[in-house]
């Protein structure tokens, strides 16, 4: 057990990538978790947690663990853990993360972020050395890297475009939610959808029979290539994730009469945003299926079944429903911000909702253009198949001085 995993808010993304750590290291590893509740006290506690119950080991080489986990508290705590290589998995950036209301932001948790992958002066020099980093007064950032992922870009080698070293060059990209995705010929037996916890919220249980009844109905119609443009959201029910720009379009659709189907997939938490039952009520028939779906398989089926795959994220680091639905045969509608042009080409960008509504429109008068569509883009590099191996050999490589 060379490799410690730690994971101080295990569900969702940070819950899979873990599990296919596991997956792949077996016998190597050890995980040591927190459930994925209270992030907050997730965020401020955790390192004393893991002080009292990650036990003392030689055998000990790598730490791997997200940047929930304040890590420079924890090997505070135990010196014994600051001696390892450690590597740290941003899954987003706390210095930028939208807040919900007009109110002075608590700058703890970006603060806990600096904290964790701040580097003494030698190890600075090196990183300017092997990928380029240019002093800005005293900042470090790379070149070419958007305002909101300077600070975790740190985190990259000279062999790659991504956090912590986990894949390939590829021009432009700078991502950190890799987790695993396969060909789209095994989609629904191997993906793991990264808005997903292991429980389903109760407000989203009535539902679940819904999705199977109406999608295997329209499959097997006479008028499979006649029925409305199906649009799926496959988001958390958080403010992040900006529903009310997604159902504001959506709404103006239906003002216009024009058909379509939706499917608004995605785990909902203790505090759902109010447009969720507001939309619904309004978007009445039109809506196929409302809710979490706890089953990977039925998940995946429901974007098999749609058209199109909308983003409307205030924050997103990369985005790995909107490529699992790219895998599914989805058209994407992304944000011409944040991580996705890096991802996605300019065809699959908007800029404004205007843009998104007339996109839309038009997709719901002609469905069969976006039947028809092959997606342009290169998703194979965001594959399992290559990145599992990416993470065996960074967590199999033996510590040197210079990490």
């Amino acid at each position: 057990m060379s490799v410690l995993l730690i994971e101080a808010f295990h569900g969702g993304s940070h819950k899979q990538l873990m599990d296919l750590l596991q997956e792949e290291l077996q016998d190597d590893c050890v995980l040591y978790t927190l459930p994925a509740k209270k992030w907050h006290w997730k965020a401020r506690t955790a390192a004393l947690y893991f002080m009292q119950t990650v036990p003392a080991s030689a055998n000990y080489r790598i730490l791997f663990a997200s940047s929930v986990l304040n890590l420079a508290e924890l090997t505070a705590l135990r010196p014994d853990l600051g001696k390892l290589k450690k590597v740290l998995y941003f899954h987003e950036n706390q210095l930028a993360y939208p807040v919900q209301k007009c109110q002075e932001r608590d700058f703890q948790y970006g603060y806990n972020q600096i904290l964790s992958w701040f580097m003494p002066e030698h190890k600075l020099a090196h990183l300017e050395k092997v990928i380029g980093v240019k002093r800005n007064g005293d900042a470090y950032h790379p070149e070419g890297l958007p305002g909101q992922q300077k600070s975790s870009a740190l985190m990259k080698n000279s062999n790659t475009h991504c956090e912590s070293g986990l894949c390939e060059a590829q021009p432009g990209l700078y991502t950190t939610q890799h987790e695993g995705l396969p060909s789209p010929l095994t989609v629904p037996a191997r993906l793991n959808t990264s808005e997903a916890s292991e429980s389903a919220n109760p407000c989203q249980e009535e539902d679940k029979e819904h999705l199977t009844f109406n999608l295997s109905h329209i499959l097997s119609g006479p008028d499979y290539q006649q029925r409305p443009l199906h649009i799926a959201w496959p988001h958390r029910w958080e403010h992040d994730k900006d529903p009310e720009t997604f159902f504001k379009v959506l709404l103006k659709l239906k003002e216009k009469d024009l058909p379509f189907h939706v499917s608004v997939l995605g785990e909902a938490f203790t505090e759902i945003p109010d447009i969720f039952s507001e939309a619904k009520k309004v978007l009445g028939s039109s809506v196929l299926h409302w809710g979490y779906l706890p089953s990977k398989d039925d998940y995946f089926r429901a974007l098999c079944m749609a058209d199109v795959v909308i983003s409307t994220a205030k924050h997103e680091f990369f985005g790995v429903a909107m490529v699992e639905a790219v895998y599914c045969g989805c058209y994407p509608l992304c944000p011409k911000a944040l991580v996705y042009p890096e991802i996605f080409p300019a065809e699959y960008l908007y800029s404004t909702p205007e843009q998104l509504f007339k996109r839309l429109q038009n997709f719901c008068k002609r469905p069969d253009t976006v039947r028809k569509h092959l997606y342009k883009g290169e998703t194979a590099g965001f594959s399992w198949a290559v990145l599992g191996s990416k993470f065996r050999s960074l967590l199999a490589a033996e510590p040197r001085e210079d990490l």
